[in-house]
């Protein structure tokens, strides 16, 4: 019987707790106010860098105050803020939706650059998935493609050539992780991407490098040689460009097959 009863006061007890937290949810009375008033509340806000208490003021701006003109300027100010924050996701989904509203703003190129950024920001190292700087790319062509005049299309290119050099990185990541393992074939695949598709990326002098070795690997002596003719011709300075003439001249057998006769007059040539 004495059990009964704490347990009955148990569950009474909870009841009302649950209760309270009931009351405690409910949603405030709604209360209009001027929308000029919630906006710049919600600037007063952003300038004290306080970007979650921003971002949910500018959506109110657009809650009471759909058809206004300061709803327009909330909207990309509500994505900025959640861009502050790193809540990127958010970020991307209000620009989206702001562009897809006023494709004639003009603050549409703003929005579609703040997108780019908010990829580029989830950049990830090269040992990871490589989707985000994906998307980062794509957006940021969009940029140059739709406002080739604008500042944001001078970033936006160099953000681009960043971009390409981090996917080449992960290309050549590969290729190496295959090379060391003697997948040479798979190797190849790699180094070759990132010489026809990421030309212009600091990872091309390499990538000629392991080429050669690759091709020098597999017996295909006459492929490494175009490969290190390539590589002598563009970089004719690089480390790269060294170790891939010890590698053709110094290398096993290399004296029978005139390797390195033919990397010195290879030299010469270029």
């Amino acid at each position: 019987m004495t059990s009964f009863l704490r347990a009955s006061r148990f569950a009474g007890c909870l009841a009302l707790v649950l209760l309270a937290a009931c009351s405690d949810k409910e949603e405030k009375p709604y209360v209009e106010r001027p929308a000029e008033t919630i906006y710049n509340e919600a600037m007063d806000s952003l300038l004290a860098r306080d970007y979650f208490q921003a971002a949910p003021l500018f959506e109110e701006v657009e809650r009471q105050h759909p058809y206004s003109s300061w709803a327009t300027k909330a909207q990309l100010m509500a994505a900025y803020s959640y861009y502050q924050q790193n809540q990127y996701d958010d970020a991307v989904i209000a620009l989206e939706r702001f562009i897809d509203l006023h494709p004639a703003s003009p603050d549409v190129a703003y929005a579609y650059y703040l997108k780019a950024l908010s990829y580029y920001e989830q950049i990830v190292d090269v040992g990871r998935d490589q989707r985000t700087t994906r998307q980062a790319l794509d957006a940021f062509d969009e940029v140059v493609r739709r406002f080739p005049d604008s500042k944001y299309a001078r970033d936006a290119r160099l953000k681009i050539d960043l971009a390409n050099d981090h996917l080449a990185g992960k290309e050549m990541e590969i290729g190496r992780y295959y090379l060391t393992r003697g997948h040479y074939l798979a190797a190849i695949n790699r180094f070759r991407k990132v010489v026809d598709e990421y030309q212009t990326t600091t990872h091309v002098p390499e990538a000629l490098h392991r080429l050669t070795e690759a091709y020098y690997s597999l017996g295909l002596t006459e492929e490494a040689k175009k490969a290190a003719a390539v590589l002598g011709h563009n970089f004719p300075g690089s480390e790269w460009y060294q170790d891939s003439y010890a590698n053709l001249a110094g290398g096993p057998g290399a004296e029978n097959r005139e390797s390195k006769g033919w990397f010195g007059r290879l030299r010469n040539i270029f």
